[in-house]
C-alpha cells in the first residue's frame, strides 16, 4: 500500500491502456513527461489528475492504484490489467537489485 506499490500499479495501469508515457502526458495536457516519471519511480504518488484520467477513459479507478482493490474492476479491465501488473513488479524488482 505504500509508494512503490503505488508506483508499480500506476506502470501497470499505463501499460493495460497501452499507453507510453509521452501519449499519457499529452491526455493530460503535460508538456513534459516528468511527472509521470516521478510517480512510476516512486517519488510521488499519483496526482488527481491522472487518478481522475484512468478512471475516465480506462475505467481504472482510485482504489485500484492507491490501494490495490480490484474487485470493484469490470472483468475486462481486470483481464488487461493483471499481465501488466506482473511486467510492471518484474520491472521494479529489476530496477531494484
Amino acid at each position: 500500500m505504500g509508494i512503490v506499490a503505488c508506483a508499480i500499479r500506476l506502470k501497470a495501469a499505463r501499460y493495460a491502456a497501452d499507453l507510453m508515457q509521452t501519449e499519457l502526458a499529452t491526455s493530460l495536457g503535460l508538456k513534459r513527461t516528468t511527472n509521470i516519471s516521478n510517480m512510476e519511480k516512486a517519488l510521488t504518488f499519483p496526482n488527481r489528475e491522472i487518478m481522475s484520467y484512468f478512471f475516465r477513459e480506462h475505467r481504472i479507478d482510485f482504489n485500484f492504484l492507491m490501494s490495490g482493490h480490484y474487485s470493484q474492476l469490470p472483468g475486462d479491465v481486470q483481464d488487461r490489467l493483471f499481465p501488466a501488473l506482473e511486467v510492471a513488479n518484474n520491472e521494479w524488482d529489476q530496477r531494484a537489485s
